[in-house]
């Protein structure tokens, strides 16, 4: 990590709240290749504010802070979010994040639109979907292969 390493101003990035903001730092480069862009000590062993590269796009990182009502989603009880990562390889990369420590929910498999999918869980309860593009298809390909695929949940698709 740079000490003059510039956070990017533009876009949209995850601010992802974490029971052990460092160790999930180390987790994400283990699980996804992350890069450590920087680092802000908050005290006490706690991160104030972090920010990884992975892929190309930043994703920041800060300690559960209950006071400040900053819960991570074990605290919450689950996350209604789920991160979008896609990759040259599912499988591999599948693999990868499991070997890391990762909970697999949903193994990759071939979907009807076109992808190569599956679901992991990371271990502060942040859901990742790890996708990798197989067939690009058009929005009338897959709103066809969705009818195929599932026709009584289809109608008016």
């Amino acid at each position: 990590m740079s000490e003059n390493t510039t956070v990017g101003k533009i876009g949209l990035a995850p601010h992802l709240v974490c029971d052990g903001a460092a160790s999930a730092i180390a987790f994400y480069k283990k699980a996804f290749g992350a890069e450590e862009m920087m680092r802000l000590d908050g005290g006490g062993g706690k991160i104030m504010h972090a920010a990884v590269s992975i892929d190309g796009a930043m994703v920041m990182l800060v300690d559960e802070n209950r006071d400040y009502g900053m819960l991570g989603p074990k605290a919450l009880g689950g996350t209604p979010v789920t991160l979008h990562l896609n990759v040259a390889d599912a499988d591999a990369s599948m693999a990868r994040a499991e070997k890391a420590g990762a909970k697999v929910l949903m193994p990759a498999a071939d979907m009807f639109w076109g992808d190569r999918y599956g679901m992991v869980e990371d271990p502060y309860g942040h859901r990742w979907a790890i996708a990798e593009t197989k067939t690009a298809m058009t929005i009338d390909e897959i709103r066809e292969a969705a009818r195929k695929a599932a026709p009584a949940n289809a109608k008016g698709a």
